[in-house]
């Protein structure tokens, strides 16, 4: 660390990558989710798989795998790691779509960036497959809720209900 504290930063104050080599890999997961807000008439277009650009889900599932696979290449500072799972799903209210993405490693660093990554890209897919019927959509409360491995072993975000189910 520096003399500020911060990891990211090197000695001089420039941005650098900090380096996790002399680390172990270790087993770490991550989980976050999001929510698609959305008029109920979309949501149930959407579970009915009624919309005209197609699967929304299986699209949605597609772009979220992917995008936790990409993730170093979209956050500057981020490590490249070799994601060893990648789940995504969905809970269909009445007006909304929630989706949880899990992510798995062994590796030196967290999956938590891969999580919410795949959980943000697979809800823009949502949206981009359903603005044509509903422009008043919106995504939020894009949050990690779970998080082992580590030095810091597990995280889970406080108030959370422990009798929870995941998603999957």
């Amino acid at each position: 660390m520096t003399d500020s504290g911060l990891t990211h930063l090197d000695p001089l104050g420039r941005a650098r990558m900090v380096d996790v080599t002399p680390k172990e890999p270790t087993h770490r997961r991550a989980v976050a989710r999001c929510k698609v807000q959305m008029l109920p008439e979309t949501t149930a277009k959407v579970a009915s798989n009624a919309i005209t650009k197609g699967d929304v889900l299986g699209a949605a599932r597609i772009a979220g795998i992917q995008a936790a696979k990409r993730t170093a290449e979209l956050i500057p500072l981020c490590h490249p790691l070799l994601v060893g799972s990648v789940y995504v799903n969905f809970l269909i209210g009445d007006d909304n779509v929630e989706v949880e993405a899990q992510v798995e490693t062994v590796d030196r660093t967290g999956v938590e960036m891969e999580a919410m990554t795949a959980c943000a890209v697979a809800a823009l897919t949502i949206y981009d497959m359903c603005k044509s019927i509903d422009r008043s959509m919106t995504i939020g409360d894009l949050a990690l809720w779970e998080k082992v491995g580590g030095k810091s072993g597990v995280w889970k975000r406080p108030g959370r209900d422990e009798l929870e189910e995941p998603l999957f």
